[in-house]
């Protein structure tokens, strides 16, 4: 599904998601979550060069970003995601604390972080 305003009923449908976190088992917990909302983790990367390319060409319906990558802000990746009218959540044991004032008005899920509040930060970030 290409990004578009989505209907109220359509936001429990399928989503394909872009996963951008460097600890593998915050990685794994992610896809699960994913998986028992019936959403697709269609890629899952660590790295900021792979996440820029994902973020700019994979077939995506929302992303789900770890703000701080080895050391590296997300938000070049956030950017990219923008432009292309894709919507994300950002991911951070900062919780919002750890935004830049521009990405202020994004949702962000505070590590740890449950499947319930994973569902409404997804519907948030959809409308």
């Amino acid at each position: 599904m290409h990004w578009r305003a989505l209907e109220e009923n359509e936001v429990n449908a399928s989503l394909n998601v872009l996963v951008v976190e460097d600890e593998s088992l915050v990685a794994m917990y992610i896809e699960d979550i994913l998986d028992e909302l019936g959403h697709n983790a269609v890629a899952v990367v660590g790295r900021m060069e792979s996440a820029l390319v994902q973020a700019e060409h994979a077939d995506i319906d929302i992303a789900i970003l770890d703000i701080n990558l080895h050391g590296a802000r997300t938000f070049p990746i956030a950017e990219k995601l923008a432009a292309r009218g894709v919507p994300f959540v950002f991911a951070t044991g900062y919780g919002a604390a750890g935004l830049e004032e521009a990405w202020a008005d994004r949702p962000v899920l505070q590590k740890p972080f449950q499947l319930e509040e994973m569902r409404a930060a997804i519907a948030t970030a959809l409308r």
